[in-house]
């Protein structure tokens, strides 16, 4: 997957495949592959002055068809910042094709779902003697990869819309006021097509992802729906094949960190809007440089799809860093940080000392973070945020120390306020954070009540209502 931000970049298999891609597009009945899913492109014959013969020269009669449709859909597309649409379709074709590993998708068995409803609940009844929060998860179900994608698809847009929806106006900010209406469809087109330009990163992004994710935590969010731990079968399968450890204990070791996850967003009600405000706040501080894109909507054949689609990948909305952009990426990488940090503690704690291969697991998976995951690949597509692995065993080493010094009750009753989470520099000495003197909020609210419980029975106090302070007055 590619390491641009989202929307900024050429789609990732394309400097990879070159040529090679565009002939695979032409010879999918119009689908394309993943890096083209319109089925058309560069490398074919034909120039500007010739777009229709560019787009659609070499393909087959059969082709047409197909290829003029998606082109239709992508120009009268009128919807949000991204074809949503156009996503869903190039992320199940990727699915499909096997993209991530070379698998293709397939449905889950009976015995597959039978299995992860076991290993779900087996780790929930784990988990209860390591954490004080309670089960979160109703359900424990076993997706496909299509699966997964319908049902974080939703979320995604949640995440991805507010960063899409700035970089999209600056495309209506780019001519003169008075010029805005005469270039009226011009810009319509732009609209439509930067959506659907839009929707085949993000579709790619999240069909990729889908070949890699073992559950719906994955990436550190909630990204299925509330109260239903999902694990993937054929994930887990490729994700234990070559770690010589038993397929069951994998599978429960990764049934651990998605109940902690589930656990971790069901009873922390404040948590999912605090990650998704950062991502608001990345998106609210985006600037983009607008003398550029003037510069290219200058120059723009608008009977040239193309040139629009190479204007996208080229980099016209880099977006330029910003105090803002920079805080709110400090906060959401902190934030997932302490959530990872959190997961993974507990679930050591949990199977430690009931799994032969807690530790080697444990390591996998760490290693797996820090050689560029599926949460650090996506995030640094979709938004521009990478997350520092060293982090990640900061926050873990820091939670397992506040349970050494506090207990369990201790150091989960910190996630009852944002406030009172670890900052950046607390991971950075752990120890002095572990040993500070912490405000108990109970005495502090007994305190109060108890003052103004005095202020109020003090005798002459004006306003008072006792005997003795009319009885004083009366004198």
């Amino acid at each position: 997957m590619s390491d641009t931000p989202f929307g900024f970049g050429l789609p990732p298999e394309e400097p990879e495949h070159g040529d090679e891609g565009a002939k695979k597009g032409n010879q999918g009945g119009g689908q394309g592959g993943p890096g083209n899913p319109f089925g058309f492109g560069a490398g074919l014959p034909g120039g500007p002055e010739n777009p229709f013969a560019a787009m659609f020269g070499s393909m087959n009669p059969g082709d047409l068809g197909a290829a003029f449709q998606q082109l239709g859909q992508m120009l009268s597309y009128e919807g949000g910042p991204v074809n949503w649409d156009m996503a869903k379709d190039v992320a199940r074709r990727t699915v499909a094709q096997g993209t991530a590993d070379g698998v293709k998708d397939a449905s889950v068995g009976v015995a597959e779902k039978s299995a992860v409803e076991e290993a779900v609940r087996l780790a929930d009844l784990w988990l209860d003697g390591v954490t004080s929060l309670p089960s979160g998860a109703s359900t424990a179900v076993a997706w496909s990869r299509a699966e997964w994608v319908e049902a974080t698809l939703p979320v995604w847009q949640e995440l991805v819309d507010p960063v899409a929806e700035r970089v999209g106006a600056a495309m209506g900010q780019v001519l003169p006021e008075e010029m805005q209406a005469m270039a009226g469809p011009l810009l319509g087109m732009m609209r439509s097509m930067g959506g659907a330009m839009f929707g085949q990163q993000i579709g790619q992004a999240v069909g990729v992802l889908a070949g890699e994710v073992v559950g719906s935590t994955d990436v550190g969010l909630p990204l299925g729906p509330a109260g239903k731990a999902a694990l993937l079968p054929l994930n887990i399968e490729s994700f234990g094949k070559d770690l010589g450890i038993a397929s069951d204990e994998v599978r429960l070791y990764l049934a651990l960190r998605e109940a902690a996850h589930q656990r971790l967003f069901a009873h922390v009600p404040w948590l999912r809007s605090h990650l998704f405000g950062a991502v608001e706040g990345y998106a609210r501080g985006i600037k983009v440089d607008t003398s550029k894109l003037e510069d290219v909507v200058g120059r723009l054949d608008p009977t040239n799809p193309e040139e629009l689609q190479e204007a996208l990948q080229g980099g016209m909305f880099q977006p330029q860093d910003t105090p803002e952009q920079k805080a709110a990426l400090a906060r959401l990488e902190t934030a997932l940080a302490l959530v990872e940090g959190w997961v993974d503690a507990v679930v050591h704690e949990a199977a430690k000392p009931r799994l032969a291969s807690a530790d080697a697991l444990r390591e996998t998976l760490r290693r797996r973070r820090a050689t560029g995951g599926p949460a650090e690949q996506t995030f640094a597509t979709l938004i521009g945020l990478e997350l520092r692995p060293r982090r990640l065993r900061d926050a873990s080493r820091l939670w397992a120390s506040l349970a050494d010094a506090r207990g369990v009750d201790g150091r989960d009753a910190l996630w009852e306020h944002p406030d009172m989470l670890p900052t950046a520099s607390d991971l950075d000495d752990p120890d002095g954070f572990v040993h500070r003197e912490q405000l108990d909020f109970s005495e502090i609210d007994k305190m109060l009540g108890e003052a103004a419980q005095q202020r109020d029975d003090k005798p002459g106090r004006e306003g008072s209502g006792t005997d003795e302070s009319k009885g004083d007055d009366a004198k």
